[in-house]
Order: structure tokens, then C-alpha cells, then sequence
């Protein structure tokens, strides 16, 4: 499966060859299996916990060790293949966006209430999973129509916690 991707700001071209991937040309060994609702992934000699949640066709939050970075793929659900065009790589995130929970965990803080006007990146909920604390940020400027969570909830993986109309 070859497929185009905006990640951190960066458009790269991956392709996939089994337990092996074509990143911008340069090949790769990758070890991956399932941990829970996410991925254990060893590639090269560091270890990763991966978990997606998929917002909508094509627009993931990826969490890498607990870093969230927004992906843009060129890729429609179950891995067929759409054109840049079609799926706004390089496009700001439009219409009603979900900000969801990328793992089991509970909600140590939340940055806003229904009504604000955020800015793109603003933090806006924070999610501690794993001795780790998340801040998960607005993925485009706009205001806060509703807040699903309170601090000290747990919250189950993908819950929604957050709309941004």
C-alpha cells in the first residue's frame, strides 16, 4: 500500500512492504503488534506505543510515547487510495471538529468551557494515561460549542471530550 501523509506540517510519501516501510525513500524495518487499543512498534532500535484515533476519512491524531500529531492522509477508511485534492492535505481542519480521548485514562484538567473562542493549537483538555499527562489542543481556530468532560472523570479511548465548531 503506497499513500501520501501530512505529519507535524511535513508531507511524506510512505509505502508499505510488509514487516518493512518506504519512508521518503528510505527503507525501514518495522516491528509492530497490538498493545491494548493502540500499537507497541520497535523501529530500528527505539520502542514507540502508538495509538490512532481517527477524527474523520483521512484526518487522524496520532499519539506517539504521548505526543499527539496531527496526520493527514491520503487515504480513505480501509486503506484505498484518494488524491491530495480530495482529501485537503495542506488544508486547515473545517467544519465541526471532536476532540477525543487517545487512550484510557483520566481527565486531570479542562483549559475551557463552552463558549470560548480558541485559536488553532490552543490547549484545551488534559488527559493523564500512564504517569503521562496529554494536553490535547484545538485542531483549528474556532469556538468551543460543548465540553463533555469534568476534571477528575475517567474517560474511556476515542471518548469525546471536546467540539469545536
Amino acid at each position: 500500500m503506497t499513500f501520501e501523509l501530512e505529519a507535524g506540517g511535513a508531507a511524506r510519501h510512505v509505502e508499505s512492504r510488509g514487516a518493512q516501510l518506504l519512508l521518503d525513500g528510505r527503507l525501514v524495518d518495522v516491528d509492530a503488534v497490538r498493545a491494548g487499543h493502540g500499537w507497541s512498534m520497535l523501529i530500528g532500535n527505539r520502542s514507540y506505543e502508538v495509538s490512532v484515533v481517527e477524527r474523520a476519512p483521512g484526518d487522524l491524531i496520532v499519539h506517539v510515547n504521548g505526543r499527539a500529531v496531527t496526520v493527514r492522509a491520503a487515504l480513505q477508511r480501509f486503506g484505498s487510495r484518494r488524491t491530495q485534492r480530495e482529501t485537503g492535505i495542506g488544508a486547515s481542519a473545517t467544519g465541526v471538529q471532536r476532540v477525543v480521548a487517545p487512550m484510557p485514562g483520566r481527565i486531570a484538567r479542562v483549559l475551557v468551557k463552552a463558549g470560548d473562542a480558541v485559536a488553532a493549537r490552543q490547549g484545551l483538555i488534559v488527559v493523564e494515561a500512564m504517569k503521562m499527562e496529554n494536553e490535547l489542543r484545538s485542531p483549528r481556530a474556532g469556538i468551543v460549542a460543548e465540553v463533555r468532560a469534568t476534571a477528575g472523570a475517567l474517560v474511556e479511548a476515542n471518548a469525546v471530550l471536546i467540539i469545536i465548531e
